[in-house]
């Protein structure tokens, strides 16, 4: 997780992202909050005994969404790194070296990089498991396609580290509007063995239903929540391991607000349910808390 120095809504990613919403404070405020909700956040994780790596951001890269680490690396069983093309050029600059540098000295294998961000160079771009949503069990890679998830490079990736590429696409409705999802992490998360999904934000019934014969063959089940409360970040969720190997479903408060008694009870039934604050950050980034977790797969030494 990297800590935020200079955290502010990112002008280069609005463009795209219906999520991000103008916050009127200054840029200061909105930074101070941002630390507090992440400071928080780390806290309860570590609490439940998820083992917390937190790298700081650097304040001369000049990268607001740089608390959003997920979409410029992934971290993988085999040792490999996968380094993505980002949209914005700004959050370019979150790709950092000591961060990998970083891990080894936590003690983690780092066998080889995969470096796909030269596709930016041609326009083409793929933001990380903000894009690709892996189901590392079944190896199944989950897409919604958009400006920030290019299909030829999906397929590239699923070629190289030998996932099964699960295509789609989503809209959201902005103003009367249906328009482009930006990530496929904020429609759909996954668990072990359950899948929250927005299924109003696929508007094509044979990908839907494509979808959801991909997610029971797995054995997963499903809970469907509305477009509304996909805008609460319900859909932005991420499992992790605890203590003693138990697993938590880690959300934001407004996610876990915005569920039914009946869609929590189904998801506890699976793994207890962890939430912390996240508005300021929700708010100015259009990203929530799964988001900010960059999982590490590494093997350790």
């Amino acid at each position: 997780m990297i800590r935020p120095v200079a955290y502010r809504m990112n002008e280069q990613t609005a463009v795209n992202n219906y999520f991000q919403k103008e916050l009127n404070l200054s840029n200061a405020t909105i930074n101070e909050r941002g630390q507090k909700e992440f400071d928080a956040f780390v806290e309860k994780l570590r609490a439940i005994g998820v083992q917390v790596i937190v790298e700081n951001d650097k304040i001369e890269m000049d990268t607001p969404d740089s608390i959003f680490p997920n979409n410029w690396v992934s971290f993988h069983e085999n040792g490999d790194v996968a380094l993505y093309p980002m949209f914005a050029e700004n959050r370019r600059r979150e790709r950092r070296e000591d961060v990998l540098i970083r891990l080894e000295k936590e003690g983690f294998v780092i066998e080889q990089l995969i470096d796909y961000s030269t596709a930016e160079d041609e326009g083409y771009f793929l933001e990380g498991t903000g894009s690709l949503l892996l189901d590392r069990v079944n190896r199944k890679a989950y897409c919604s396609l958009s400006p920030r998830a290019d299909e030829d490079l999906v397929i590239e990736f699923c070629e190289d580290f030998e996932y099964t590429p699960v295509l789609f696409s989503s809209k959201q409705t902005v103003n009367g509007e249906r328009l482009p999802i930006y990530h496929t992490n904020v429609l759909m998360a996954l668990g072990e063995d359950i899948a929250i999904i927005c299924l109003n934000a696929i508007d094509s019934k044979s990908e839907k239903k494509m979808l959801i014969q991909s997610l029971k063959e797995d054995g997963k089940e499903i809970v469907k929540i509305s477009e509304s409360q996909m805008q609460q970040f319900a859909g932005n969720m991420l499992q992790v391991k605890g203590a003693d190997n138990q697993k938590y479903m880690v959300m934001s408060t407004a996610a876990y607000r915005s569920l039914t008694p009946d869609q929590i009870t189904i998801i506890e039934k699976h793994s207890p349910i962890i939430h912390s604050n996240l508005s300021t950050i929700e708010t100015c980034g259009g990203g929530s808390a799964r988001c900010m977790m960059a999982e590490v797969f590494l093997p350790k030494v």
